[in-house]
């Protein structure tokens, strides 16, 4: 075992040797890049592209970084736990491994913060339009041509506008549009456009301002748990970090000797390694929470 792991040093340095410097992580990334873009869903492709369009992308300095303090940090809490070197590279890599799975959860919660974002500007937008124009349609077009929305959410508008003359009504369009960003706001002032469309209310003023007012709570609401959770997620992490090192505080009162005589115990062993895998699938887990559905109502 040891053997294979000096050449697989030996086969990194000749390789870093022979493309120094930044030429050597361009290729690499480069080569990470072309596997990515061959076998990643469509789907998350066009949320990572959207992703470096906002300027929210990592560097590959950025990238290199963490590749370093992963790998660093997985090889200390190894070597702590198992004192041996073979332990310490692997728990390194494997360290390493979970940094794409945390960069596309990263990309999942900014893409789902813009969509947010942009569904807060089409609903108030849409009903100021309303207010000047009267006409549900009218106010899309207006909406479409203010230049306020982006892609996609400014093509399933214009695919709404489609709809509507193609059909001669707006309920296909709007049910298109509930599916596809299915928010309270959304679901709310649609119906409630339905309601003033078919029932044809004269004075509408009143129910639309009451509708922002709605809207402006929700918005609110969203951004309150968005700060309560990014001051609980630094808490989280302080917290499942400080459980890694438990065994540090294990050796002290063992002893160093006792410890190292324990670990001959494969029981022991087993149980080390099941303490690592069920520490790490909690923090993965708080991880989860905290990127998925951060701009859920």
């Amino acid at each position: 075992m040891e053997l294979i792991v000096l050449l697989l040093i030996a086969i990194f340095v000749l390789t870093y040797r022979k493309n120094t410097g930044d030429n050597f992580y361009k290729f690499l990334m480069n080569e990470l890049g072309n596997i990515y873009g061959k076998y990643a869903p469509y789907s998350f492709q066009m949320v990572r592209e959207k992703t470096k369009e906002l300027g929210q992308e990592y560097t590959v300095k950025e990238y290199i970084s963490q590749i370093t303090i992963f790998g660093f940090l997985g090889a200390v809490v190894g070597f702590l736990y198992f004192q041996s070197i073979i332990w310490a590279i692997f728990y390194g890599l494997v360290a390493i491994a979970f940094i794409p799975f945390l960069a596309y959860l990263r990309c999942q919660r900014v893409y789902s913060e813009y969509i947010f974002e942009q569904i807060q500007v089409y609903t108030t937008n849409v009903i100021m339009e309303f207010n000047t124009t009267q006409s549900f349609v009218r106010a899309l077009e207006g909406v479409a041509e203010s230049g306020v929305l982006e892609s996609p959410v400014l093509d399933d508008v214009k695919l709404m506008i489609d709809l509507s003359y193609q059909n001669g009504t707006i309920d296909e369009s709007i049910q298109y549009f509930d599916n596809k960003y299915p928010y309270y706001m959304v679901k709310n002032m649609h119906q409630l456009f339905l309601q003033i469309t078919k029932e044809g209310a004269k004075d509408s003023g009143e129910s639309l301002e009451n509708m922002l007012l709605d809207i402006d709570m929700l918005v609110e609401g969203v951004y309150r748990d968005k700060m309560d959770r990014a001051t609980f997620h630094k808490k989280f992490l302080t917290f499942g970090f400080a459980l890694y090192f438990l065994v540090m505080l294990t050796q002290f009162l063992l002893g160093s000797d006792n410890y190292i005589k324990m670990l001959e115990e494969w029981y022991v062993q087993f149980l080390l390694h099941a303490i690592l895998i069920i520490n790490t699938y909690f923090l993965i887990n708080g991880e989860k929470f905290y990127n998925e559905d951060t701009g859920a109502e």
